[in-house]
């Protein structure tokens, strides 16, 4: 699989790149981004959930009502999960969601993720996305150029760059990473790809490995 590299300005470069089809033209393996998509969400999540149970919250354990006789239900202290007030039955207790996912899940995942992506045409390689500067309106120009300011970016840097993060940092449809921090549910979460031509290797050897 061939594409087009462009420049800053949105230019064609009049050279191209050779993607993987190991990577790239993969036949997607639905059940694996499910997998790697949902450990992702659930080791996002804090997990300090917490609801008082009868044994920890304050009351009288005085018994409200005589034993028979009353008419209804039998009635214990005030710290009953019936009343108001009272405790919570089985509440939530602080826990760890993640799970373990096998390695070669992920990288199936991850490869079937950007396999999607190329047959929605979402990915650009760009030759070399750096700012001399931080502005805003620079990386917003850099969009208008390449034709994507309205869509949901995810721009992949084979090394941080402060100018470029800080340049994106105030657009909420634009994210910038570096090949490291590449995962199944970001490259999913965009519409398209930004690729840095540096990255395309650093990507094969990663997901290759």
């Amino acid at each position: 699989m061939e594409l087009n590299i462009y420049n800053i300005k949105g230019e064609d470069t009049g050279r191209k790149i050779s993607l993987n089809d190991s990577i790239y033209a993969l036949e997607p393996n639905d059940h694996a981004i499910y997998l790697d998509v949902k450990q992702y969400l659930a080791n996002q999540r804090q997990g300090t959930h917490k609801s008082k149970e009868r044994n920890e919250i304050t009351g009288s354990t005085r018994k409200l009502g005589k034993q028979k006789g009353g008419g209804g239900a039998r009635r214990g202290d005030i710290k009953s999960p019936l009343l108001k007030g009272g405790a919570r039955v089985f509440g939530p207790r602080p826990r760890d969601y993640g799970f373990k996912l096998n390695k070669k899940v992920k990288q199936l995942a991850r490869k079937s993720a950007l396999s999607y992506k190329a047959l929605e045409e979402g990915i650009v390689v760009v030759d070399n996305i750096v700012f001399d500067t931080a502005k805003t309106k620079e990386f917003v120009t850099f969009t208008n150029n390449l034709k994507v300011a309205d869509k949901k970016l995810l721009i992949v840097l084979s090394e941080p760059n402060k100018n470029v993060y800080l340049s994106a940092r105030n657009l909420k449809n634009a994210e910038v990473i570096t090949v490291s921090e590449l995962n199944t549910y970001k490259i999913l979460n965009a519409k398209s790809l930004l690729i840095s031509e540096g990255s395309v290797a650093l990507i094969e050897q990663i997901f290759n490995a």
